[in-house]
């Protein structure tokens, strides 16, 4: 699918990077979607980290993002952190565009290989990854805590930013 066509398909969604003003709300949409969310104090010291790439996914005409995607680069590598949607636009594709985007501002810094964890049970996620070009490389063992006191595995998952990138 062409990027004009997921754009119609997703609706007008902008990519813009982060600044610590957006710490409260990045800490929000985490604890919709993780079971040991971040706080917004977390967020804020993340964001004035000099090696952290941050964009943040916004509808419309609004201030406050409904999505996001934290990187840490030290040299030519790059881990992605985390990345979050709002339960209100989940499914729409804005996922895609901001990790496409987020992949190509670090290719633009430099960044050769990118890698990430994603719970090993969260298909919607482990397909978005393997969509962009990332391949399963390990798995961590009771990395992820579950609501039920259970733990999830983490399957680690890589690229390289050679190419281009979504």
């Amino acid at each position: 699918m062409r990027l004009s066509e997921w754009l119609h398909r997703a609706g007008p969604v902008r990519i813009e990077p982060l600044a610590t003003r957006h710490a409260a709300r990045l800490a929000e949409i985490h604890a919709s979607a993780f079971t040991q969310p971040w706080d917004a104090l977390e967020f804020e010291r993340r964001l004035a980290q000099r090696n952290t790439v941050a964009d943040g996914a916004f509808l419309r005409r609004g201030t406050e993002p409904v999505g996001f995607i934290l990187s840490r680069c030290v040299a030519d590598e790059a881990e992605v952190l985390s990345v979050a949607m709002a339960p209100a636009v989940r499914g729409r594709g804005y996922a895609g565009l901001l990790l496409g985007h987020h992949l190509r501002r670090l290719a633009q810094a430099g960044v050769r290989d990118v890698f990430l964890e994603v719970e090993e049970g969260n298909r919607p996620a482990h397909a978005l990854y393997r969509r962009y070009g990332f391949r399963d490389i390990g798995r961590r063992s009771g990395y992820y805590a579950r609501p039920d006191g259970t733990r999830a595995a983490a399957i680690t998952m890589g690229r390289s930013l050679e190419r281009k990138p979504g």
